[in-house]
């Protein structure tokens, strides 16, 4: 096995992801997935605890580009405006590898109750991270969890689209989370 080959933790994450969908969450072992991403088991110990961590890999740095996003938003940016700047520096952070995965993600998802309840971790993760940013701005409590909350959804939403489209439509990550952003305002302008 390679060892030393870059791109190991990338490699394992593609790996899993591909052999949760193909034989099932629970199904799947470390060994395998090592196996698949040419790396010894010792090496995916070294990026990951357990498999059900694979899901959330790089979580933290998202969430940290959703915080610094805010943090920069111009002065005096509404609550809102500070989100959309946040989830720009995110989408622009991840490039077509993401997108390719982002359908074989969303199935492995759908057929595992385990990694259903990781997935929503990671978007609490998220969430905490943009209302914390938020609040360090001057936001109130419930507007920033609100407003968070709003950014999470339209992530997801974005994210869905964007990895669906046709390779030549896909166009940016942020291209397709700034509609959702934008229709979720829509819809909740449109509540009060």
């Amino acid at each position: 096995m390679a060892r030393w080959e870059p791109g190991a933790r990338e490699r394992l994450v593609v790996a899993a992801v591909d052999l949760f969908t193909e034989q099932g969450y629970d199904a799947t072992t470390v060994t395998q997935i090592a196996e698949r991403a040419g790396v010894t088991k010792s090496t995916f110990f070294r990026h990951f605890p357990d498999k059900r961590e694979l899901l959330v890999a790089g979580q933290e740095t998202l969430s940290a580009l959703l915080a610094e996003g805010i943090a920069a938003a111009p002065e005096g940016a509404r609550p809102l405006d500070a989100v959309a700047a946040g989830l720009e520096l995110a989408c622009d952070a991840m490039g077509p590898a993401n997108r390719e995965l982002g359908p074989r993600l969303k199935a492995a998802v759908a057929a595992s109750a385990e990694l259903q309840e990781r997935d929503a971790l990671k978007s609490v993760g998220m969430a905490a991270a943009m209302a914390l940013a938020l609040q360090d701005r001057g936001v109130l409590e419930v507007q920033a969890q609100f407003a968070a909350e709003l950014g999470v959804l339209a992530f997801k939403r974005g994210f869905s689209a964007w990895s669906e489209a046709e390779a030549e439509r896909a166009g940016s990550f942020w291209d397709h989370a700034s509609v959702a952003f934008a229709e979720l305002r829509a819809a909740g302008a449109a509540l009060v």
